[in-house]
């Protein structure tokens, strides 16, 4: 993936991924399985997202903090890494559906780190989605009028109220 720190300052589009009912399907299979399962799943996303100049910024347990330059790209990347994951022939008793969320706004490094509203929206974002599902912030959307992902329509969910976070959230 692109260096963390070569993304420093700017509008940047926030990449989060989580494993739907990951504490259920530990303790279903044990922790040595699903340390296995959870390195392949992280494997794949790494694959998929560094194809397209994401950049990691951070895991935790089974989930990802990406950054994107462009939010075509980060659609595109989300996409290819839902249909790589969805190919996968994950155990019957242990199927691993990612959840995705993604944001579009400003940020900039301090301390190390990025930091900007931006990204706890995209975080609040991938919490409501479902396993296999990606959504997006209407701003995100509007970044993709311009430059649109072939093959890719984007379903108006509404206005939605996300933990933390004073205003509604458009989510497509």
């Amino acid at each position: 993936m692109t260096e963390p720190n070569a993304l420093t300052r700017g509008t940047f589009t926030f990449l989060f991924t989580d494993i739907e009912g990951s504490t259920a399907i530990e303790g279903r299979i044990g922790r040595e399985r699903y340390g296995i399962l959870r390195e392949r799943q992280r494997a794949i996303l790494r694959d998929v997202l560094t194809l397209h100049g994401g950049a990691e910024h951070g895991t935790e347990g089974d989930s990802f903090f990406v950054v994107f330059p462009e939010a075509s790209t980060a659609i595109q990347a989300a996409l290819e890494a839902q249909r790589a994951l969805s190919a996968e022939p994950w155990p019957d008793d242990a199927p691993i559906r990612v959840r995705m969320g993604l944001n579009s706004g400003g940020a900039e490094m301090t301390g190390g780190s990025l930091v900007g509203l931006s990204i706890n929206r995209a975080a609040r974002i991938a919490a409501v989605a479902h396993g296999g599902q990606i959504l997006a912030s209407g701003l995100t959307r509007d970044l993709l009028e311009d430059h649109p992902v072939e093959g890719v329509s984007l379903r108006d969910l509404g206005d939605h109220r996300l933990k933390d976070l004073s205003a509604p959230v458009r989510i497509v």
